[in-house]
């Protein structure tokens, strides 16, 4: 049986982390949907996280991973989108309570600053954890609507 869709974008410093995370996840069984960049090359992390957003927005099942030298960029970048929650962790904890908490969809890491096991257990954390729902459900609505513009503030 496969596994949910994995879309992976990332920019030019982040084509290494992304190939190893993307070779982990396929041995893994997940359909996975590598968005770009294939090489090095100096491109602009906002490109790849748009992509990253829009891939998301027409398939509301999957989940993405966004990865740049810092994790910083990519993550602001794919953060414009109101149907986006990234979340940039650096320890499997975060990651999981990214999921658990407030229902992350979009995982971010920055290749400079984690080393590639730890990448990769933080992926896996991310994937197998699922959302808590319950008193964590209101506080992503609330998230939701300060993305469509409809929270009032007082």
């Amino acid at each position: 049986m496969q596994k949910e869709t994995i879309y992976l974008a990332s920019d030019h410093a982040g084509c290494e982390l992304k190939a190893a995370v993307c070779a982990h996840l396929a041995a893994a069984g997940y359909q996975i949907v590598d968005l770009g960049p294939y090489k090095g090359e100096s491109v602009d992390y906002p490109d790849y996280g748009v992509k990253l957003a829009m891939a998301l927005r027409d398939d509301t099942a999957a989940r993405g991973i966004v990865i740049c030298g810092s994790g910083i960029g990519i993550s602001i970048a794919v953060n414009r989108f109101s149907w986006v929650r990234a979340a940039l962790v650096s320890t499997a904890e975060a990651a999981s309570l990214s999921r658990q908490h407030n229902d992350a969809n979009v995982l971010a890491l920055g290749e400079r600053l984690i080393d590639r096991a730890l990448a990769l257990t933080c992926v896996e954390a991310f994937l197998d954890t699922a959302f808590e729902g319950g008193r964590h459900q209101r506080r992503v609505d609330k998230l939701t609507a300060i993305g469509n513009g409809r929270l009032e503030f007082e």
